[in-house]
């Protein structure tokens, strides 16, 4: 949509506090209008039980935090290293990242959707390679604008066969891979497992890639901090992610950690035809 990219370029020109500034009357307009979203987003909270007397506060933050997000994507995508280095105020953990180096067995980061996940693996980038796992956009138009996560250090690995190969090949270089692990995997390709106590289609694939190679697991979030002020990026070390279960618990324990910065709106119990009749049949 030539549209969209005629906007796209201006916002990236835009300073940051201006677009979170913007974003959050986004995320205020959306959260008096778009009612489907707010329902799923209203039960996704409420199921967590994380803010169980904040539930109306909670859901406001929540698309807030998606608006500024949508806002800042153009200026995260569209700025240089130089820049993403200094949209980083602090950096906590990153004694985890060395550590795993000197093991030389491959790092997982998994980074949920919450806060500036885009930021993640563009500030990793600049110390060393990573490669990352996307989804490409089912719209064609949409494939120019998402090309400011293709840079130096980081190589885009598409979900499929030869996209999971890339991942592989990185980390038996002790390179890092990129995953969000809450993302819902194509039928076939994962495993009901509890996610805030209700079953979730959860992907497999980063257990099996970390049970493969004994890959350091490090969850990745990036905090969005108020009034624009850039990121703090906070390195978590994970366990174990040997089943999905435990996937989603560590995604939850990461959740916890700050809840107002999740994508409650994220449709994270959506179930495919094919996935529903196997849960069913599980069930019985």
């Amino acid at each position: 949509m030539p549209m969209l990219r005629l906007i796209f370029k201006p916002l990236s020109l835009l300073p940051l506090p201006v677009l979170h500034a913007l974003g959050s009357v986004l995320g205020r307009i959306l959260f008096l209008f778009a009612r489907k979203a707010k329902t799923r987003t209203i039960a996704n909270i409420t199921q967590s039980q994380l803010l169980p007397n904040q539930i109306e506060s909670a859901v406001q933050q929540s698309f807030i935090a998606i608006g500024e997000a949508i806002l800042e994507t153009p200026y995260i995508w569209n700025s240089d290293n130089q820049k993403v280095a200094q949209l980083m105020q602090q950096v906590e953990g990153w004694s985890h990242v060395e550590a795993a180096i000197k093991r030389d067995k491959g790092i997982i980061f998994l980074t949920p959707h919450m806060g500036c996940f885009e930021i993640t693996s563009l500030y990793y980038a600049l110390h060393h390679p990573i490669t990352v796992l996307y989804r490409p956009p089912k719209k064609k138009w949409l494939a120019p604008l998402v090309s400011g996560r293709q840079r130096d250090n980081i190589t885009l690995a598409e979900a499929n066969a030869n996209g999971v190969r890339k991942l592989l090949k990185s980390l038996k270089k002790g390179e890092a891979i990129g995953i969000l692990p809450d993302q819902i995997p194509a039928a076939g390709e994962g495993e009901w497992a509890d996610f805030f106590n209700k079953p979730a289609y959860t992907m497999t694939l980063a257990s099996k890639l970390a049970e493969k190679t004994g890959a350091t697991i490090i969850m990745a979030f990036g905090e969005r901090l108020a009034g624009g002020k850039g990121y703090t990026l906070h390195l978590t070390s994970v366990d174990s992610i040997a089943t999905p279960k435990l996937l989603n618990q560590a995604i939850e324990a990461q959740i916890a950690k700050s809840p107002n910065q999740y994508y409650w709106n994220y449709n994270r119990y959506k179930v495919s035809r094919k996935s529903k009749t196997k849960l069913q049949s599980k069930n019985q």
